[in-house]
């Protein structure tokens, strides 16, 4: 509802975010001014604000501050879906390699010339100019990632991590910095959304960093928040603006010791009430090794959160029937992760499973080399929590790309 004040047209509403978001559908403005103060508009409320004018293209500025909306360039020559992130470590590669699996799965066998789907994912250990791994069909190894690292390039970044435990062919790029909505302070992605378009791809999924979001308009978007995070971290501050822009949301870390079941019922709650209809499914993440590991005794390395050790080993040994006798949650710690390679549990072991990611080629793998122990990659598969089914997260996968192929028919 509106009338005149002073001369003026006033919006009167619930509250400010319904009032905001009626001025702009209204009045189309390019930038919202904020001459409010505390404690009549408080810091939660403002951030509040912020994401609601983002999450319409609208800048916001008050007397020492402006919010811009990330630029988002319209670059995918095919129906396109993002994955970004609420925070580094929430599992947005392990998320881009499920959701490429199912989609390519669906998409059935392919043919010569045609890759199906394609993950552009940005790393801050990314290569200079987009770089094609074609993991579509062919087994990469450690012999292979061994090879690439010692050329110099960072063989355990995200785009490796996609194409050897997803089997897709990737574009890795790189990004530097993040601004408070995602933006990238620099990255090569718009080169490498050309080069995704020059493959073919039927579907092309950008892959976020950290809490950066790829610089590409796409057609859908996929949220990844971790559990474990705080609740404002992810339905508050600039998390609220990627609530808003998103169509699906996966929580994942959704269990104890990371966060208790009020915590999750909680950031589930928030979310939703942001945007009312969203998908957002409680998930974990189980290590599922490259290869059989049955009867062999095994030495684990991951970027896991040490207070989930116990989950894992039991995981690992009771579903994959090996024996775990050391465990690293250190890879992104060379120190660290070279002295659990030196401990007695771990140089008991048949094999070292580890996950690709920060020191896992050039600490783990060279160390299993001049060892004569064999190295099993392991992927992190997401798996539903209560209240979720089985089968919820597949369904979510293939519905957000059938999302993206009418959003992108409307738009060409």
């Amino acid at each position: 509802m509106a009338r005149e004040l002073y001369g003026l047209p006033v919006v009167f509403a619930a509250d400010a975010a319904s009032a905001l978001l009626q001025c702009i559908e209204r009045y189309r403005p390019e930038v919202v001014v904020d001459v409010s103060d505390e404690p009549v508009v408080g810091y939660r409320e403002r951030f509040r604000l912020i994401s609601f004018a983002l999450s319409r293209n609208v800048a916001y500025e008050g007397s020492d501050f402006r919010f811009t909306p990330p630029r988002l360039d319209r670059l995918s020559a095919s129906p396109s879906l993002s994955i970004i992130g609420t925070a580094k470590r929430v599992g947005k590669t392990a998320l881009s390699g499920f959701v490429a699996r199912t989609i390519q799965g669906a998409l059935g066998p392919r043919t010569e010339g045609s890759p199906g789907v394609v993950i552009v994912p940005m790393g801050r250990g990314g290569p200079s100019y987009p770089e094609v791994i074609d993991g579509l069909g062919r087994v990469l190894g450690a012999a292979e990632l061994l090879a690439w690292s010692r050329q110099g390039r960072h063989a355990a970044s995200d785009h490796f991590e996609d194409a050897v435990l997803s089997r897709v062919t990737t574009v890795g790029c790189r990004r530097c910095g993040g601004g408070l909505a995602g933006q990238p302070f620099v990255s090569n992605v718009a080169e490498g959304a050309a080069v995704a378009a020059s493959l073919g791809a039927e579907l092309t999924i950008f892959e976020g960093s950290g809490a950066a979001i790829p610089p590409v308009a796409t057609d859908a978007r996929l949220l990844v928040a971790g559990a474990h995070q705080p609740v404002d971290y992810v339905a508050g501050y600039l998390g609220t603006y990627r609530v808003l822009v998103s169509d699906a949301m996966v929580l994942t870390m959704a269990e104890e010791p990371l966060a208790d079941r009020e915590t999750v019922r909680r950031i589930l709650e928030e979310a939703r009430e942001l945007r009312p209809g969203m998908p957002a499914i409680p998930a974990v993440f189980r290590p599922f090794p490259a290869e059989p590991v049955q009867g062999r005794a095994v030495a684990f390395f991951s970027t896991a959160p040490l207070q989930l050790e116990s989950t894992l080993r039991r995981h690992l040994e009771e579903r994959h029937g090996c024996r775990v006798t050391a465990f690293s949650g250190s890879l992104s710690n060379r120190a660290a992760l070279m002295r659990d390679l030196d401990a007695p549990t771990a140089r008991k072991a048949e094999i070292y499973l580890t996950e690709i990611k920060a020191a896992a080629i050039d600490v783990v793998a060279e160390t299993a080399e001049m060892r004569g122990v064999p190295v099993v990659f392991v992927d992190n598969l997401p798996v539903e929590v209560a209240p979720a089914r089985e089968g919820d997260l597949a369904g979510l996968c293939l519905e957000l790309a059938e999302v993206a192929r009418e959003r992108y028919a409307g738009a060409v």
